[in-house]
């Protein structure tokens, strides 16, 4: 069974700045988050309130999955570099 998926709009602002061969990888982790959002190389973040990130590359997908109406909310698309962290 799928999954609804929405895009909030400062996570499509991020996607704007995604280069396109980036783009093509995060699209299909998407894709995988449609049919099973806790698939993958996913973590809870801490200090949050069940907010999830999803690595991909070098780039980090922060999302929530309301499970009650089976709804992936994608919050951000951020990447990760050696000043990240």
């Amino acid at each position: 069974m799928t999954w609804g998926f929405e895009v909030t709009k400062p996570a499509a602002r991020d996607l704007r700045d995604v280069p396109r061969a980036d783009l093509e990888h995060i699209d299909e982790a998407f894709e995988e988050m449609r049919s099973d959002p806790y698939y993958g190389d996913i973590k809870f973040l801490k200090g949050t309130n069940r907010i999830l990130r999803r690595r991909v590359g070098n780039w980090r997908i922060e999302f929530a999955v309301r499970a009650d109406r089976r709804i992936v909310v994608i919050l951000a698309v951020t990447r990760r570099s050696s000043n990240t962290y």
